[in-house]
């Protein structure tokens, strides 16, 4: 999606946009927005209801999304369409100001492939080492669908930890609320014990929390260290999240190795870490599922 976003509209650099009460928490803004498009949506299937041509329908339309496109630009601030910007040198020289609009920034200074990096994700659910695309899961109408390659864990943590040792953090996401302590920036299945305490067994694997939608994807956060033992054991992992400073440790979590098999979900890695099997799963025609598959 992030891939669709800067193809089409490019990127700017954080000091010309800067952050807004409302992109650190979205809560109150996403309630707006919703409430809106559910409008849009009610008055569209009244117009159809009443025999209006498609025309006015496709009119109408936009019209709602200027709406909603005002909502965003109220809370968030409205994307500028040039700007100039410079830097500093690892010399500590600043550079001349040079004039920019968010597309030609991203092309000459950010200059990133992004069709380098590949989605994996493990769910037990599926068939492993199959690419899978979930129908109209995109956020622009010419955009592409959310595809990605079904893998065991043991393979996305040594994906993850290869990418870390060569200095490359990377897209991840989990069941960020269980077993979550939030205080002390821990994320750990023996952290709390419930069983004692109820004296009953929670027995579900990760596959049946998943089709029972007890457990599925539901934070991303850059996955930026890992620390292993002398034999190469991977024990823990840093996460760098976007709660702020006072929540976790210092805004991180740390997460166990166990904790990841159960409740981490998806990673977006560079292809150059990846096998060439891996690589060769890329190039399938992916399985289609529908845009209510549990994962989704």
């Amino acid at each position: 999606m992030m891939v669709d976003i800067i193809e089409k509209y490019g990127a700017v650099p954080k000091e010309v946009m800067p952050d807004t009460k409302h992109g650190a928490s979205t809560g109150g803004m996403r309630k707006m927005v919703r409430r809106k498009i559910r409008e849009a949506a009610v008055r569209l299937r009244q117009m159809h209801e009443q025999g209006k041509k498609e025309s006015a329908l496709r009119k109408a339309k936009e019209e709602m999304l200027s709406e909603v496109y005002r909502l965003l630009a109220i809370h968030l601030g409205e994307p500028p369409e040039t700007f100039q910007w410079r830097y500093k040198d690892k010399d500590d020289k600043l550079s001349p100001y040079k004039t920019y609009t968010p597309r030609s920034f991203f092309r000459e200074v950010v200059s990133v492939n992004l069709h380098d990096y590949v989605m994996l994700m493990n769910d037990p659910t599926r068939a492993y080492n199959q690419l899978y695309e979930i129908d109209r899961d995109r956020n622009l109408q010419e955009g592409r669908n959310w595809t990605y390659v079904n893998l065991p864990n043991e393979e996305l943590k040594d994906f993850a930890k290869k990418s870390l040792l060569a200095g490359e953090a990377m897209y991840f996401s989990c069941d960020v609320g269980k077993y979550l302590d939030r205080d002390a920036g821990y994320l750990d299945t023996k952290r709390y014990d419930y069983e004692s305490l109820y004296g009953i067994e929670f027995t579900m694997n990760k596959a049946e929390r998943i089709m029972a939608k007890e457990s599925g994807s539901s934070h991303g956060m850059a996955l930026v260290g890992v620390d292993t033992l002398s034999d190469g054991t991977t024990t823990k992992w840093l996460l760098e999240n976007s709660w702020g400073d006072s929540a976790g440790y210092k805004g991180y979590l740390i997460m166990t190795d166990a904790w990841f098999d159960e409740y981490g979900f998806r990673l977006v890695v560079h292809k150059k870490f990846l096998t060439p099997e891996v690589i060769e799963i890329t190039r399938q025609t992916p399985v289609l599922l529908p845009p209510w598959d549990p994962m989704f």
